[in-house]
């Protein structure tokens, strides 16, 4: 027996979803597009006609970021969904009727709530499953179409620095450089060129050159060949130069994870972004780990906005007043402005460690609760 779900939701609360539907949908096509024709397509123009790229490659590239801006339209269209309908409501008369039958503001703007958590979960999905593959993939083709094919590894200049903390002579610590590693060339399989400084006894201790160096994946080592170590004694002179065809190194695997192309933080979701993290920590880049900090925290309070854009929303069209489709519009459009540019800024606080990673991230979500709650309050009494 087939049950339908729709006749176990109540009447007002398909209604009003119902009603949501319509101009949500139409806020994803509008803002999706805007962030296209401002994001790429301008840029992709330029490109056909400065550098020959052909129409079919921007077309593929415009297709491949499309994920990206429709998440990004998301909260906003749920901003507008939320104010357009509910100002609509009020212009109509239907709060007045709801309330004088004794239902509650809150419990008229329960519906777009549970829509807004909804959209906050296909967001969450978006930028975890399609978005990082498909920036990631959309600029691969774009320089591959531009500069020419390019292999899957940074071939030349690979660098590798860990950071050990060493106690002093009154018994503190201090952070210092504990090995340095540098190669040349990457063929993809060996190293070539290969320098290791190792600092790790408290000092300089010795120095490797090597014609090459290769990850034994049977043995998880490192081997080096053909080479020279030389030893360092305490007072800074040669203590001993040994040569060798063959040596193992005790460096750790991760060197090899360097060799891959870097990606941008819009190129990789949460457990990417974690990894990238273990790996910034092991160089020792204090600035590059703390923007990383930030930016895993902003992917995990993005998705929430359309909560806060919800209620926002909600609250505002709750508010007795004449509110037509284009002062919706305008609205949703400095409000959404006035959002970005708090997280802009409390993202760069963050960044600059004035503000916590978690703070930097979330500050502009828990004042956008803070504000909606208080309109709410405000329009309910």
């Amino acid at each position: 027996m087939f049950i339908n779900p729709s006749k176990n939701i109540p009447v007002l609360d398909r209604y009003i979803i119902q009603q949501l539907i319509s101009p949500f949908l139409f806020g994803i096509g509008l803002f999706a597009a805007i962030g296209l024709s401002v994001g790429t397509v301008f840029e992709l123009v330029r490109e056909i006609a400065d550098s020959n790229l052909s129409v079919a490659i921007a077309v593929r590239v415009f297709l491949l970021r499309m994920p990206e801006f429709i998440a990004l339209a998301f909260p906003m269209a749920t901003l507008l969904a939320t104010l357009m309908t509910y100002s609509r409501f009020s212009s109509d008369s239907e709060l007045i009727a709801l309330r004088s039958v004794g239902i509650s503001v809150y419990r008229i703007v329960t519906p777009a709530l549970i829509m807004s958590l909804f959209i906050t979960g296909i967001t969450f999905t978006f930028n975890e499953l399609l978005v990082p593959a498909a920036n990631y993939e959309a600029r691969t083709t774009l320089e591959e179409a531009l500069i020419g094919e390019r292999p899957p590894f940074q071939e030349k200049n690979i660098l590798y620095t860990s950071y050990d903390h060493f106690e002093q002579a009154d018994g503190s610590q201090r952070k210092a450089l504990g090995r340095l590693f540098y190669a040349e060339q990457f063929d993809g399989e060996k190293m070539k060129g290969v320098t290791v400084v190792d600092r790790t006894s408290n000092g300089l201790s010795q120095i490797i050159n090597a014609e090459s160096a290769k990850w034994n994946t049977s043995m998880n080592q490192w081997d080096f060949y053909n080479g020279r170590n030389y030893l360092i004694a305490e007072d800074g002179s040669y203590n001993n130069i040994i040569q060798f065809e063959h040596k193992v190194v005790n460096l750790p695997k991760r060197i090899l994870d360097l060799t891959e192309r870097e990606r941008d933080y819009d190129e990789m979701n949460i457990a990417e972004s974690l990894e990238q993290l273990e790996r910034v920590k092991a160089s020792g880049d204090e600035e590059e780990l703390q923007t990383l900090k930030v930016r895993i925290q902003q992917k995990g309070s993005f998705p929430f906005v359309c909560v806060v854009f919800g209620l926002v929303g909600s609250a505002l069209g709750t508010t007795p007043q004449q509110t037509g489709r284009a002062t919706s519009f305008g609205i949703s459009i400095l409000i959404i402005f006035g959002y970005y540019l708090l997280a802009f800024i409390t993202g760069a606080m963050g960044q600059a460690e004035i503000l916590t990673p978690f703070m930097a991230a979330w500050i502009p979500n828990f004042l956008g609760f803070g504000i909606a709650g208080w309109l709410l309050f405000r329009s309910a009494n």
